[in-house]
């Protein structure tokens, strides 16, 4: 088993299957601390994003963006699996589980398509996602 680095930076491109694997492990368990300065540090300063129907670029951006979303979207757990990679791109499945302020669970489905620089950090990440309402007993992340 390949340990996580902890610098964001510590796994680069060009990509094999297992650094591949070992950077959508680290995105996985930077994402779950539910911590936006964090999972920021793992894009570049210029970053570009499109989530859903937002677009926007900059780590204080990116910040932003997270804060809002984590606000919203309570007990969020996260599962992300390699899809494909190339020298530089990984694309990810992902689901990822949350309830809002009245109790209500949902299920969140997508793929993410990253491209990173040299250095290891992602320079665009590409987020297709849909929401399901899903009972708390079908819950399968905690």
């Amino acid at each position: 088993m390949t340990a996580i680095p902890a610098s964001p930076t510590s796994i680069r491109p060009p990509f094999t299957r297992e650094t591949a694997l070992a950077k959508v492990k680290a995105a996985e368990n930077a994402w779950n601390t539910r911590d936006p300065k964090l999972v920021a540090l793992a894009y570049t300063e210029d970053s570009q994003w499109r989530n859903r129907d937002e677009f926007f670029e900059g780590r204080e951006q990116i910040e932003a963006f997270l804060r809002r979303k984590w606000a919203k979207e309570l007990d969020y757990r996260l599962m992300k699996e390699l899809w494909c990679f190339t020298d530089n791109r990984i694309s990810v499945r992902f689901e990822y589980e949350w309830h809002d302020v009245a109790g209500q669970w949902y299920r969140s489905h997508g793929n993410e398509h990253w491209d990173f620089d040299d250095f290891g950090l992602m320079r665009r990440r590409d987020a297709s996602i849909n929401d399901i309402a899903i009972k708390e007993s079908d819950r399968r992340y905690y």
